[in-house]
């Protein structure tokens, strides 16, 4: 009788994918793209961000393929979070995907940044993505999928983009060393490192300063970026990096020391 009501709640538990920063940019098309590859196998898609509205939006967009579950939180208020570790322990879930994409970037010198901006970017960037990685993984079932949304700035330390791109570089290291320990799970760690992307981001990033205008020139589709992005989360890859230009950018920075390339792409002040 025991083993028939274990049986039981197994199989009465949801498979689902859930999504960080879902409310706009890559997180939004991250869902999207759930949404349209995994309607026969995803139950519901637990979609994360501040915005209620936005993730209303959403919901109403995509009523006719994929069942949403609106958590309206800021995953870096401790307060708020535990909503989501309770969500957990109650639900129980089957998690299939996990996809962390909240994270933001502001332009500008170390110094001319705000203090809170400053520690803003790695409570988000990284405190928060440990932290949603560390309580998810749980629930997570074997030959599970984790994203994790990095950058091209990961690649090199980055002057006037500084903490954006040390988060960065903490987001894609730790992806692959999680990657190697989960191994034994089946459960593979991408991190995705796309060069500029043309979503709000740059609303937050260049409130003070602008984009320097060669990364005008590259930004791609978040909707290809996300594409392939999937493409190589379902081959198992640690890294994702999308176009032609962020892939010699990778491999020039794997070949050439980085104070010469920092030389060459960045003005010093006077």
């Amino acid at each position: 009788m025991e083993t028939s009501c274990n049986e039981k709640k197994e199989k009465q538990r949801k498979k689902v994918a859930i999504v960080t920063g879902a409310s706009s940019g890559m997180g939004r098309e991250f869902v999207r793209a759930i949404a349209r590859d995994y309607e026969k196998t995803i139950q519901e898609i637990w979609v994360i961000a501040r915005r209620k509205e936005r993730l209303v939006e959403l919901q109403k967009e995509l009523s006719g393929s994929m069942k949403l579950r609106l958590i309206a939180l800021d995953i870096t208020d401790d307060a708020a979070y535990e909503e989501y570790v309770s969500l957990l322990k109650k639900e129980n879930p089957k998690v299939c995907i996990l996809i962390n994409s909240a994270g933001y970037g502001k332009i500008g010198n170390f110094q001319e940044l705000s203090r809170e901006d400053n520690l803003g970017m790695v409570k988000l960037n990284c405190e928060a993505l440990v932290k949603v990685t560390y309580d998810t993984l749980e629930y997570m079932v074997k030959k599970g999928k984790i994203i994790q949304l990095a950058s091209a700035a990961s690649f090199l330390p980055q002057p006037a983009f500084a903490i954006y791109a040390a988060s960065k570089s903490f987001v894609t290291s730790f992806s692959k060393a999680l990657s190697w320990e989960l191994s034994w799970r089946q459960i593979t760690v991408t991190a995705v490192c796309p060069g500029p992307v043309k979503t709000e981001f740059f609303d937050i990033a260049e409130e003070k300063n602008s984009i320097a205008l060669y990364k005008r020139l590259v930004m791609a589709n978040p909707v290809k970026v996300v594409r392939k992005a999937m493409r190589d989360m379902r081959k198992g890859k640690m890294v994702s990096v999308y176009g032609i230009t962020m892939n010699l950018f990778r491999l020039l920075c794997k070949l050439c020391p980085q104070e010469i390339i920092m030389n060459l792409g960045f003005k010093k002040e006077e």
